[in-house]
């Protein structure tokens, strides 16, 4: 004769109704509980399962974003700079250096105005004395003798002895515009321009008179001259 099934007590359906109800307060009390950065596998999440921004620099190996393929370059799951949290980031190397090189260009500007100011007042350029010597004075970018010489001599000796000092007889028209500014002596002062030949060593010079009158004489002819230095020397 078949055993019929036996009925479970009421102390085995308490049991069993406990412990189906406390293991299901520990899956509901999962469920409702936070996950925390600690409950995460490392290496476990992607980079596109990020919230962009959500990653502070601090948190990030040095060199890491360098050192992965872009996800704009067909990488899925990589960590790139739209998950990084730019505030609160340092200020990056370039940056310093551009704030140097902003320093250095103003020190660069100081330092050419400053220079500017010293070549107005030199003495010297490149190491050659700049100004006019004495007994010249400053006419049409050069140092112009402020009287003739003493004695009237032929237009080759003029020429030779204003060589010797440095100089040169100054163009007629420019001895013209000086005499404007200036007195002549009288009669006439030699220039440095030539008319005709008319042989050998017979050739007219151009001269010009206190009232700026141009003329040509024969250069054996004796006039007084001035001679014109360069304001660099």
């Amino acid at each position: 004769m078949r055993q019929g099934l036996r009925r479970p007590s009421p102390s085995l359906v308490i049991s069993v109704l406990a412990l189906f109800m406390a293991t299901s307060g520990s899956v509901y009390a999962a469920k409702s509980a936070k996950i925390h950065g600690k409950a995460i596998k490392v290496k476990s999440l992607p980079g596109n399962r990020l919230k962009p921004k959500s990653i502070p620099a601090n948190r990030l190996k040095p060199g890491v974003l360098a050192s992965i393929p872009s996800a704009a370059a067909g990488a899925p799951g990589v960590i790139t700079g739209l998950e990084v949290d730019e505030l609160s980031l340092g200020q990056v190397p370039e940056a310093a250096h551009a704030d140097s090189a902003d320093f250095s260009r103003h020190a660069v500007d100081a330092e050419t105005a400053l220079n500017a100011v010293n070549a107005v007042n030199a003495s010297k350029v490149n190491g050659y004395e700049a100004g006019c010597l004495p007994e010249t004075e400053l006419f049409a970018s050069a140092c112009w003798q402020t009287s003739a010489a003493d004695t009237a001599v032929s237009a080759p000796a003029a020429a030779q002895a204003c060589a010797v000092q440095g100089g040169e007889l100054p163009e007629a028209l420019q001895l013209a515009a000086y005499s404007q500014e200036a007195s002549l002596e009288a009669g006439s002062e030699w220039s440095s321009d030539l008319t005709t030949f008319s042989g050998p060593n017979a050739y007219g010079v151009v001269t010009v008179s206190p009232s700026a009158v141009l003329d040509s004489v024969l250069s054996t002819a004796p006039r007084k001259y001035r001679c014109v230095f360069p304001l660099l020397r």
